[in-house]
């Protein structure tokens, strides 16, 4: 369905982001991210104790290479 649209100013938008105005079928940004973390990493919140007294996180990657997302669509 056409659609007439007026004035649009985009001031920023972000590397993986979609910005799109009028008619559309699929739309499916695909990214990937390799996160490292150890014990009490994402903890949020106020007044948090976190007691980790051995912790270590091993973030050696022997191979190099992932599994890519090239057939994810």
């Amino acid at each position: 369905m056409p659609v007439i649209v007026g004035v649009a100013q985009v001031i920023s938008i972000g590397s993986s982001s979609i910005f799109h105005i009028g008619d559309v079928y699929k739309i499916m940004p695909i990214s990937n991210a390799k996160t490292y973390s150890g014990a009490g990493s994402f903890n949020t919140g106020d007044g948090l104790r976190v007691y980790n007294k051995f912790s270590s996180t091993n973030a050696y990657d022997h191979d190099g290479i992932d599994q890519g997302n090239i057939l994810n669509a």
